[in-house]
């Protein structure tokens, strides 16, 4: 007799019972909560861990701000994620060591599934110190060892792949900034070209990196801009692509407000764009629907003439205090602008490639968020700029936050 074929929803149960069997499971998040779940949740990560010398997975489950674990033994993984999958989540996504797994139930009912490459590297294996763990060599996206034709380009490898010592700095934040991307990625369209905007890319090294993750490690197909005043340095960048032979990366002169790239904006990217510049990428990127920003501010000068706040004197006095605090309140405001506007935002430690003290990065993920939650992000928003005797700033005008 024939034996009836897997299904999607079983392919995917043996999947994570293989990885968890074979102990090379690094990670499996679930999240897209379902309409009318039983559960509030809105994500859960399982990964590894080892206590007291056994190896267990850990679920994280987030609700807002509060996160809760749970540690499961092995044999139990495959039927607690499988009660999460369908009826809370639409969305899990298995990281092994051998492959990338992403899985989502469709609108009718169905679930598809997608293989790529592995971005993570094994787990600690059970029974392995935390010093022992410090000690292991990191592994990165893009590893020390293997060619990798842009870094030779920009002179970060040699063309076998040798790091030159003069620039491992500049290959640790590049890997670094692949990391923060890389943690994005599941909340991307998963089938179909991705529309990728960086504002202000400068020379375009991250632009490049960004290119390399997408297309090399993930194997998307991608439409990937990038913009910047100087016509000069366009003009390189272009060449470079040319040579590279990326007909699917293009670079072109002129203003974040002024260039209207076709269709939607999956990933927008806007490193260092100086000053109120960082406000025009996310206002551009918010009308345009982006699924994913992520923004790393530069110089931030404008509320700093006007921060009042008789409690405050101590520190505003002072001019470099002043500064850096007028730079955290921009970036607060942003925060809670993006939330305004219906993203789910972080604000995480980025590595600056110009080793300044710019190393704040908003990420920010779109989401359902409800109209009662922007409400209480608005009001946040109004009050914290009333506490500082701030009116109308640039953000407001282009975001209309305020």
């Amino acid at each position: 007799m024939a034996l009836e074929p897997m299904s999607n929803t079983e392919r995917l149960d043996q999947l994570i019972a293989d990885a968890v069997a074979a102990a090379n499971c690094v990670r499996i998040v679930l999240s897209k909560p379902q309409a009318g779940a039983s559960t509030n949740a809105e994500r859960v990560t399982v990964r590894p861990v080892t206590l007291a010398g056994r190896l267990k997975y850990q679920f994280a489950t987030r609700t807002g701000s509060r996160e809760t674990h749970e540690n499961v033994d092995p044999p139990d993984v495959g039927e607690r994620v499988a009660a999460l999958f369908g009826p809370a989540f639409a969305h899990c996504h298995l990281l092994t060591t051998d492959a990338d797994y992403a899985a989502r139930i469709r609108r009718d009912g169905t679930v598809h599934i997608r293989s790529s490459r592995p971005t993570h590297a094994a787990p600690a294996a059970p029974g392995a110190s935390a010093a022992a763990g410090h000690d292991r060599p990191k592994h990165y996206l893009i590893p020390e060892g293997r060619p990798c034709p842009f870094l030779a380009e920009i002179g970060v490898m040699t063309r076998r792949g040798q790091v030159r010592k003069a620039r491992y700095g500049k290959f640790r934040q590049v890997n670094r900034f692949l990391e923060l991307v890389n943690d994005t990625v599941e909340f991307l369209t998963p089938e179909g070209r991705l529309n990728v905007v960086d504002y202000g890319c400068g020379k375009s090294y991250l632009t490049f990196a960004l290119h390399h993750l997408l297309t090399e490690i993930h194997g998307r197909d991608v439409s990937i801009v990038g913009l910047d005043r100087n016509a000069d340095v366009i003009h390189e960048c272009n060449e470079i692509a040319g040579r590279l032979g990326c007909r699917d990366l293009e670079f072109f002169p002129g203003d974040i407000t002024s260039h209207a790239t076709p269709g939607r904006i999956d990933l927008a990217v806007s490193l260092h764009a100086c000053d109120t510049a960082t406000d025009d990428a996310l206002a551009h990127a918010i009308r345009r629907d982006a699924q994913v920003i992520l923004a790393v501010p530069c110089c931030q000068h404008e509320l700093a003439p006007q921060l009042m706040n008789e409690a405050l004197s101590p520190l505003l006095r002072h001019g470099i205090l002043r500064e850096r605090f007028a730079a955290q309140v921009t970036d607060a405001l942003r925060a809670l602008a993006l939330e305004i506007h219906g993203y789910r935002t972080q604000v995480v430690e980025f590595i600056d490639l110009e080793h300044t003290a710019k190393n704040v990065l908003l990420r920010a993920v779109r989401h359902a968020a409800s109209d009662r939650q922007m409400q209480a992000q608005r009001r946040a928003y109004a009050d914290l700029k009333a506490q500082l005797g701030l009116g109308v700033t640039y953000l407001d005008r282009v975001l209309g936050a305020g």
